[in-house]
C-alpha cells in the first residue's frame, strides 16, 4: 500500500474504499469534481481532479479520485479539524513529492448542483490573493458529485 508523509506527521495510507456512510455534517464532506467542462492539468495535478473529502479519525481529509473511480494517494490533511460551518480552511497538502499549504473555501451557491461549491488553492504562501510569491501553484473550482467513498486512514 502507498504511503505519504503529509503535513510533516508521518505515512499516511493511501486511500481505501469507505466502509458505510460518510457523514454529511460539513458542508465540505462528499466527492468533488472540477467544475470545469475542459479542464486541463499538470502532472503534479491530475491527481486533485476528483476528490473525496470526508473525516478520517480526528482529522479531515481529502482522497484523490482516478477517472475510473479508483482511490488514490491521500492528498491533504487538517490535523484535529472538528466539524464546522467554517468557510475556509487552512492546512497543508502534497505537491508532487512537495508539501504546500492549502486553503478551501466553500459556499452556497443555488445556481450550482448540489447546491454548493469550493476553490481550492495550493501553493506557498498562505494569501492567495496576493500577486507575488504566494500565487498558488494549483487552483480549481471544484462541485459536489456524491458522496465520499474513498477515505484516507
Amino acid at each position: 500500500m502507498l504511503a505519504l508523509c503529509v503535513a510533516g506527521v508521518g505515512p499516511v495510507a493511501a486511500g481505501t474504499p469507505a466502509k458505510g456512510p460518510a457523514p454529511a455534517t460539513s458542508i465540505y464532506y462528499g466527492r468533488w469534481t472540477v467544475s470545469e467542462d475542459r479542464p486541463a492539468f499538470s502532472s503534479r495535478g491530475i491527481v486533485y481532479k476528483t476528490v473525496d473529502i470526508a473525516p478520517c479519525g480526528k482529522d479531515f481529509c481529502g482522497v484523490s479520485v482516478s477517472d475510473a473511480g479508483r482511490c488514490g494517494p491521500t492528498l491533504f490533511r487538517f490535523y484535529g479539524f472538528r466539524a464546522k460551518a467554517e468557510a475556509t480552511l487552512h492546512g497543508h497538502g502534497l505537491w508532487g513529492s512537495a508539501k504546500k499549504n492549502i486553503q478551501l473555501d466553500a459556499w452556497e451557491d443555488a445556481e450550482a448542483p448540489g447546491g454548493r461549491m469550493i476553490d481550492l488553492y495550493l501553493g506557498d504562501g498562505h494569501d492567495f490573493g496576493e500577486r507575488s510569491e504566494n500565487m498558488p501553484k494549483f487552483h480549481a473550482m471544484y462541485r459536489p458529485t456524491g458522496r465520499a467513498v474513498c477515505l484516507a486512514k
